[in-house]
């Protein structure tokens, strides 16, 4: 028997996908990241392709080149706001936007994100009895990486009516589920700069040239 209290571990069709592609891509020249091509594909394309078998549905959060991103197949929602507020004006839009009761976080820049990142989250939300949990990768919380129930969105709006912006603000003031990913940290690699852009292009291309040697 369920007891809201303690929440049953979501599973897929219960949970919806939000990438999170909003940002300005500042210290990327003002790109649009998700559409930047990475070793011969759009980097949403790989987010998308790691997601598919975790979720249910999948909603791309974007506040320009709409029509490019509605060409993967998903919905496109902008920020309920003008401007660009930061993930979490994405993350409200997408709690509005779904359709599940939950909502698993991923940023657009971040390419290799694991098979179990859902699971692994749902996990730690059941462990602890909360309604939010985030990635942890032994060195620092991963505050993009997150499974929150759909029921936070009156106190995530609240939040924002406040002019605050910062993720670490808003999860200080909830119960928060940490889901330890030590054990593979490179999974949240992302892509925030050229250095950082050239290096994951690299390992992406070993990878492939692996593929065709088996």
């Amino acid at each position: 028997m369920r007891n809201d209290d303690f929440p049953m571990v979501p599973t897929r069709e219960h949970i919806t996908g939000l990438i999170l592609a909003g940002g300005r891509g500042l210290r990327m020249g003002g790109a649009d990241k998700g559409l930047m091509p990475l070793d011969g594909r759009p980097m949403v394309e790989y987010v998308i392709q790691r997601l598919r078998s975790q979720v249910e549905d999948i909603l791309i959060s974007a506040n320009r080149n709409h029509e490019q991103y509605a060409e993967f197949g998903y919905r496109v929602i902008p920020d309920t706001s003008e401007g660009f507020l930061g993930p979490l004006a994405g993350v409200a839009s997408g709690l509005h936007a779904a359709k599940t009761e939950y909502v698993l976080t991923v940023p657009c820049d971040s390419p290799l994100i694991g098979d179990d990142l859902a699971a692994r989250l749902g996990q730690a939300l059941m462990r602890d009895a909360t309604e939010l949990a985030v990635a942890h990768d032994g060195r620092q919380p991963q505050r993009s990486f997150l499974l929150l129930r759909r029921s936070l969105l009156s106190d995530l709006t609240a939040f924002l009516a406040s002019d605050e912006r910062k993720v670490q603000h808003w999860l200080a003031q909830n119960r928060v589920a940490t889901a330890d990913f030590r054990d593979c940290p490179e999974k949240f690699a992302n892509i925030d700069d050229p250095s950082e852009y050239q290096a994951i292009e690299a390992l992406l291309q070993e990878k492939a040239d692996a593929m065709l040697v088996r």
